[in-house]
């Protein structure tokens, strides 16, 4: 049987592969998980803006709450949130319903521990072996009386989140003009909120969710509107986060986009000036790009690359102390601060960026080059043993040969979807795309869904 827990918690399609029962019996096995050392295990619940996330918030609760947990239900907070306010709160557990970056009809349920950090691999298999033999011969106790959990509202967490935001900077924004896309979920009334309690001038776009148009069109994911509303209204900057804010992208003011490669690159100026960057050490993953290493370098900094995943970035970052860490995607991770990758956290530190420098954001942009990269996804009908196929593997190494030492393959599932990424690197865009496209033809033919 396949995993339960991805790369990112539990995900699927709403109501179809993540169904209330799986939410209820996962409920259940975390808080007999969480509350082995005590009767009424505690948990915060939050959740992004999908139509689905109060059915599985609550179904998830009534299942904590039949094994003992209490649970506080905050509403429609970023998972950032989530994570700093577990930690602070001194819960046992964390729980964000969303899934990120994902359509709306796709939902997720990610725990954290008592520390505001993700569960590791161990404790997710101890919860899914323990929820497998709940729901197969209900070989756990049911508490009856006193013992039984609660769920009970507690929904002005944000303003102390929105707090600790604020307070990560000392800089006055004003005079900065900022466009901020808050992908009509979790950011979307808090993001412009803190900008101008900031002193920033904000246009507000996609900050009206419905359920149903979250990410659509909008978002990290999709940066055409915010460049559009940039270059209409003249604006110094445009700040892009995902549907549960752990993301962080930016316009810069002539429209173009900056990746998390290029923030956490001016992030590691500021810190390494402040003489806060621990051992002058920048943790990016295999994605980075080339120009990201070659530009920390002459920073006289280091890098230390992971697989994918902020949580793998989070794993280097605690094992060796380092502070400052993300991915190429805009999860950015400053530890000193919060425990996972926080995109309005990310937001503030690149306006407190623009303010001290007094440059605009395509001049500090320009500290890195940015080498071509061409990233095609395809969809299949299962992402295992593609490592195995002959023709795959064939191709692979067709273009690696082709492109040299001057640049780089990289193909991997992805952690979420039913997609194998196919990317490439390289200083000639019409050499990847050919390269790309020649791998891509093949990695669908022999795993694509129809095959």
């Amino acid at each position: 049987m396949a995993r339960l827990f991805g790369t990112d918690g539990v995900r699927g399609i709403a109501n179809d592969s993540l169904t209330p029962e799986l939410a209820y019996h996962l409920g259940r096995a975390a808080a007999y998980i969480f509350g082995q050392n005590k009767e009424h295990p505690t948990f915060l619940i939050g959740r992004d803006t999908r139509r689905s996330g109060t059915m599985l918030a609550d179904i998830l609760a009534a299942g904590i709450a039949s094994a003992g947990g209490d649970c506080y239900m905050v509403g429609v907070i970023p998972t950032p949130a989530i994570a700093y306010l577990t930690r602070t709160h001194h819960m046992d557990a964390g729980v964000m319903i969303s899934a990120s970056h994902n359509p709306f009809e796709y939902n997720g349920i990610k725990f954290f521990d008592g520390f505001g950090y993700k569960l590791p691999d161990e404790t997710e298999d101890k919860i899914e072996e323990c929820m497998l033999k709940d729901e197969r011969a209900a070989l756990q106790s049911r508490p009856t009386g006193a013992a039984i959990g609660t769920i009970s509202a507690w929904t002005d967490l944000q303003q102390e989140y929105a707090d600790f935001i604020c307070k990560s900077t000392d800089i006055d924004l004003s005079g900065l003009k900022v466009v901020h896309d808050g992908a009509n979920g979790s950011a979307s009334v808090l993001g412009p909120e803190i900008l101008k309690r900031l002193g920033a001038e904000v246009i507000a776009i996609h900050h009206e969710p419905n359920g149903v148009n979250i990410n659509e069109k909008c978002g990290s994911t999709h940066l055409e509107s915010l460049k559009e509303t940039v270059l209409k209204y003249g604006a110094d900057v445009g700040i892009a986060n995902d549907g549960d804010a752990d993301r962080c992208l930016a316009v810069d003011e002539k429209g173009q986009e900056m990746d998390g490669d290029q923030i956490m690159l001016l992030c590691a100026m500021k810190l390494k000036a402040e003489g806060r960057l621990k051992q002058d050490t920048v943790v990016g993953t295999v994605m980075s790009n080339i120009g990201f290493h070659k530009a920390l370098k002459e920073m006289g900094c280091k890098t230390e690359i992971t697989a994918v995943g902020d949580r793998y970035v989070l794993e280097k970052m605690r094992k060796d102390g380092y502070s400052l860490g993300g991915e190429q995607s805009g999860h950015i991770i400053f530890l000193d601060y919060n425990t996972t990758g926080d995109g309005l956290l990310t937001a503030v530190q690149l306006l407190s960026i623009m303010k001290q420098q007094n440059k605009p954001l395509s001049e500090l942009a320009g500290l890195m080059t940015r080498y071509p990269q061409i990233l095609k996804n395809v969809r299949v009908q299962t992402k295992s043993g593609w490592e195995d196929n002959n023709l795959i593997m064939a191709a692979i190494s067709a273009g690696e040969e082709e492109l040299g030492d001057e640049g780089r393959i990289l193909v991997r599932p992805s952690g979420t979807e039913p997609l194998i990424r196919v990317m490439a690197e390289g200083p000639d865009l019409d050499q990847l795309e050919r390269i790309v496209d020649d791998i891509a033809v093949v990695v669908e033919h022999e795993m694509g869904p129809s095959k």
